[in-house]
């Protein structure tokens, strides 16, 4: 990425000197201008990195939800059942 940065060599010529693809270099160079605020068409790593723990945190937070809603009309039944008395 440095190379392609400092030297303004083509993409292309960059990667087959390092035997590496073409378009994964491309991506590196690209997310490594987001990281550095030079463009904003992508998140930079941090953003993703969040975004990825924020889902996490939504899915288990859904998760969590849904069994409190199971144990309320668990317990919501356990009120409406008519008490009866043990015989003596």
């Amino acid at each position: 990425m440095r190379e392609v940065r400092s030297t303004g060599r083509p993409v292309a010529h960059v990667a087959r000197d390092l035997g590496i693809h073409p378009e994964a270099l491309r991506s590196w160079v690209r997310q490594a201008e987001a990281d550095a605020g030079e463009r904003d068409d992508r998140l930079t790593t941090a953003e993703r990195d969040e975004l990825k723990e924020l889902r996490k945190e939504v899915a288990e937070l859904r998760r969590a939800n849904e069994t409190l809603k199971a144990a309320s009309v668990f317990f919501a039944q356990e009120i409406d059942r008519p008490r009866t008395r043990p015989s003596r």
